[in-house]
């Protein structure tokens, strides 16, 4: 049996990402209906082997699909997500849309898949990319130990703001190399061989000084872990990495939790791959070697100093795949299952 699915805003960096996973993944598709802007309706894309026109999105284009990923921006996903629900799609949404909605669940596969059942609206919201790597890391120490509190940095990759901020990286530094002057055009100032906080200030009540990123990890993790007691204490940065994003995290649970543990919990965690060789220079999971890998990498796990029911962990993830394009499909095959 094949599903009629719907990409919208599928000529950007995660929809094309979305059109991949689908094709390696074996989804069942039955036909693909490639959505974005007016601008790029009548472009022609492969899926599959087959070329595809893409349309237009208009309410009129859900017609008929079963499946419906979004990838274009709140914006859309606010005008077009109902649309596509009351045409009779799941509809399953990458931007912050709907992340708040108490009618739309808010999915990690590997941390909540039960969630999936109950969406009213028909619209499941797909986290933060931070937040989805950051859980699936935790989610099978929280089962055994019950996280308390978070403390969470984030070394954010220029791919999480689209391919346009990519390029504009790139063309940094290539001004640099050749002594010419930098002029961002996507970014706020220098990414090139510089660190920046680049989102917007956060709009959440209470979050004066605080990234829109930032509040997102606080809210998404309560909301997904169902505990509005988890504490969170998040930092994000960009930094001039394509892609793949890093996150150092000190965790702290109900009870002690010993090194050991925590490995032995996560060596076969699903999603997750555990590097547990011993420190050393360079002996950790990097950026460079998790950009198109679809598990979370772990390592670095160390007992805290001061507080014996605290681990500092590394945690590097792929926020085009599992932090974006992936985790929607995983919901989307969680859906056909039922």
């Amino acid at each position: 049996m094949g599903f009629v699915v719907a990409v919208v805003g599928a000529t950007g960096a995660v929809g094309r990402e979305m059109l991949a996973t689908l094709e390696k993944r074996r989804f069942p598709v039955s036909e693909i209906v490639a959505l974005a802007s007016p601008r790029s309706a009548g472009q022609k894309l492969t899926f599959n082997g087959k070329e595809t026109t893409i349309k237009a999105t208009t309410a009129e284009a859900f017609k008929g699909v079963q499946i419906a990923l979004f990838s274009a921006g709140a914006s859309v996903a606010r005008e077009m997500g109902p649309a596509a629900a009351a045409a009779g799609a799941v509809v399953i949404d990458n931007s912050s849309a709907w992340r708040q909605d108490a009618q739309c669940p808010l999915v990690i596969p590997e941390v909540n898949a039960a969630a999936i059942k109950d969406r009213p609206r028909g619209i499941i919201a797909n986290p933060n990319c931070s937040t989805i790597q950051m859980l699936v890391a935790l989610k099978p120490l929280h089962d055994a130990a019950t996280l308390r509190h978070i403390i969470v940095s984030t070394y954010q990759a220029t791919s999480g703001k689209g391919h346009a901020a990519v390029e504009d990286l790139l063309q940094q530094a290539r001004a640099l190399a050749n002594g010419q002057p930098v002029k961002p055009t996507i970014f706020p100032g220098q990414m090139a061989q510089n660190l920046l906080c680049d989102w917007k200030p956060s709009a959440m009540e209470g979050g004066e000084g605080y990234s829109e990123e930032e509040t997102k990890m606080v809210f998404e993790t309560q909301k997904i872990m169902g505990d509005l007691t988890i504490g969170v204490s998040p930092t994000c940065v960009r930094v001039p990495v394509v892609n793949a994003h890093s996150e150092s995290i000190h965790a702290r649970f109900a009870r002690p939790i010993t090194v050991e543990e925590a490995k032995s919990l996560l060596r076969n965690a699903p999603g997750v791959v555990l590097d547990e060789r011993p420190y050393a220079p360079g002996a950790h999971p990097q950026p460079i070697q998790a950009s198109g890998k679809d598990e979370v990498f772990v390592g670095r796990i160390r007992r805290d100093f001061t507080d014996p029911n605290a681990l500092n962990l590394w945690v590097v993830g792929d926020n085009l795949l599992k932090g974006a394009a992936l985790n929607a499909v995983q919901i989307a095959e969680r859906v056909i299952a039922e």
